[in-house]
């Protein structure tokens, strides 16, 4: 419903105010009382009535319900002393005596097909305290959760004051995707336990209930913002990862009779997931299929670049000679240009850049950075930007990015790729047990790591433990039966000269071919 009134617009479906044009920002219980108000203006609203409404019969303060009733004034440029608007009746209750005029809300336009991609809600914390006061702090942790997420290129976040609307209802989740069209929803719930916060939350299919990733977090009293920071950057981390699996095993389940490039690019995340030679060749053919579609849609042309330099590094031929290494560096570059401020475009880009672009490999560090100022809890962005960097010598630099990484998004599917990176950071430091334990547990997650397998090749020569050393370079030869240490030097990028000397002189003890 859409109220009318002085020069304000208020409108309950989008919950949302406007006075004199401009939006003006309530705090979810200052807007039900408004709605309240509004509603039943044609007689009077008692104070029992507005807690039962706006507080759900919960214990409030005569304190807490005037600084409400003053605020849903300034609001709406009233005030107390005034009370054109919003009148007080002694012993009574409130009324809304403003003239009104109520209209039904336009309903909204099907999303557009340039809009395709996971659509998520972001609800209120439920506060189990039972605490007023708490309040604040769950909305607080909503709307950062509902900010971050909001940055994660290629997810739609249903704005703040229509996922409010759902407060302390008991509404089915299926029906709340339904009326707020989307795929899936993130709700939770804020607890006090003696001096301790405790934050719940859940990512869930609004289509079947089914709970997709679920997470707890604590801190003391003094950490309230701390922990308000801490909450938002992991369930962006976890989330973004968690809702492309997601969408890539529905659309496998429940394939469209006819496919668009958003649909191939789906196809193809799941493929490359897989990280076998054969899954990122079926993820290239995908991505080539998409670009045929629409040759300008920069997510599949980054993909299809970020794909091929995996191939690269692995030391799998390129099957699709449509996506070779010359036309997926072409890629990267226009997928950067077209998608600017699509950060996952740009980290896709940049690690393609890096691995094919020879002389030019530089310039991806510049395209890391831009990726990480605008989702800077990417995990997947921050591990391969530390890569880079650790690569380059900034081993303290580089690692920091991973550990961040990790801290974020523990559980990240691609946490081999995490351990990976420290393992190259230890080595470039001489700490060469070190590399071979980070290598080690990369490998447990994934054998078929190449990067892994190189470093602790390297790390047992120089451990003396050539035996072992040999077995490593035997699994190397496996992935890439043709590989040589000449081979893998000149297709690798090496910046730091003595890493590439020690490579060279271990990988030959541990019986590479030259």
């Amino acid at each position: 419903m859409l109220y009318r009134f002085d020069s304000c617009l208020l409108d309950t479906d989008r919950r949302e105010l406007h006075r004199g044009g401009a939006p003006v920002a309530v705090e979810p219980q200052v807007f039900d009382l408004l709605a309240l108000l509004l509603a039943a203006r044609d007689r009077v609203v008692d104070r029992d009535e507005m807690i039962a409404t706006v507080w759900r019969g919960r214990i409030v303060s005569e304190a807490t319900l005037a600084s409400r009733i003053n605020a849903a004034r300034v609001a709406i440029g009233d005030s107390g002393a005034a009370q054109r608007l919003i009148r007080t009746l002694p012993r009574r209750g409130l009324r809304f005596v403003g003239a009104v005029e109520a209209v039904a809300a336009p309903t909204a336009p099907p999303p557009s097909a340039e809009m395709a991609g996971p659509w998520l809600a972001v609800l209120p914390l439920a506060n189990l305290g039972g605490d007023p006061a708490e309040d604040y702090f769950a909305d607080g942790v909503t709307e950062e959760i509902t900010i971050a997420l909001s940055h994660c290129a290629g997810l739609f976040v249903i704005a703040r004051n229509s996922a409010f609307a759902y407060r302390d209802r008991e509404v089915d989740i299926r029906e709340i995707g339904r009326e707020l069209g989307v795929g899936y929803l993130l709700e939770g719930s804020l607890r006090r336990d003696g001096d301790r916060l405790r934050i719940s939350c859940r990512l869930i299919d609004a289509r079947n209930g089914a709970h997709l990733w679920a997470d707890r977090f604590e801190g003391g009293p003094d950490e309230v913002f701390a922990l308000q920071d801490r909450v938002a950057e992991s369930v962006v981390a976890a989330i973004e990862p968690t809702l492309q699996s997601a969408e890539a095993e529905r659309h496998r389940q429940h394939a469209p009779a006819t496919l668009t490039a958003y649909d191939l690019l789906l196809r193809a995340r799941a493929a490359e997931s897989a990280f076998t030679a054969e899954g990122l060749a079926a993820a290239l053919a995908a991505l080539n299929q998409a670009l045929a579609l629409d040759p300008t849609y920069a997510p599949a042309m980054a993909a299809a670049a970020h794909c091929r330099a995996l191939c690269h590094f692995q030391g799998w031929p390129a099957s699709d000679a449509a996506i070779n290494n010359v036309a997926a560096l072409r890629l990267a570059w226009a997928a950067a240009e077209q998608a600017p401020n699509d950060a996952q475009v740009l980290w896709q880009a940049a690690f393609a850049i890096w691995n094919l672009a020879g002389e030019e490999r530089g310039r991806a560090r510049a395209l890391f950075r831009r990726s990480l100022l605008l989702n800077p809890n990417s995990a997947m962005g921050l591990t391969l930007a530390g890569w880079i960097e650790t690569m380059c010598g900034h081993v303290d630099e580089g690692r920091a990015m991973v550990l961040r990484a990790v801290r974020l998004n523990p559980r990240d599917p691609r946490g081999w790729l995490m351990d990976g990176v420290l393992a190259l950071a230890a080595m470039i430091e001489g700490d060469d047990a070190g590399a071979a334990a980070w290598a080690e547990r990369a490998l447990a997650r994934n054998r078929r790591f190449a990067v892994a397998l190189r470093v602790l090749a390297v790390a047992r020569v120089q451990l003396g433990e050539t035996g072992r050393a040999a077995e490593a370079v035997r699994d190397l030869l496996r992935i890439e039966p043709g590989l040589t240490i000449g081979g893998f030097l000149a297709r690798i990028p090496m910046p730091l000269e003595a890493m590439a000397r020690r490579y060279e002189a271990a990988l030959r003890v541990a019986g590479l071919p030259s």
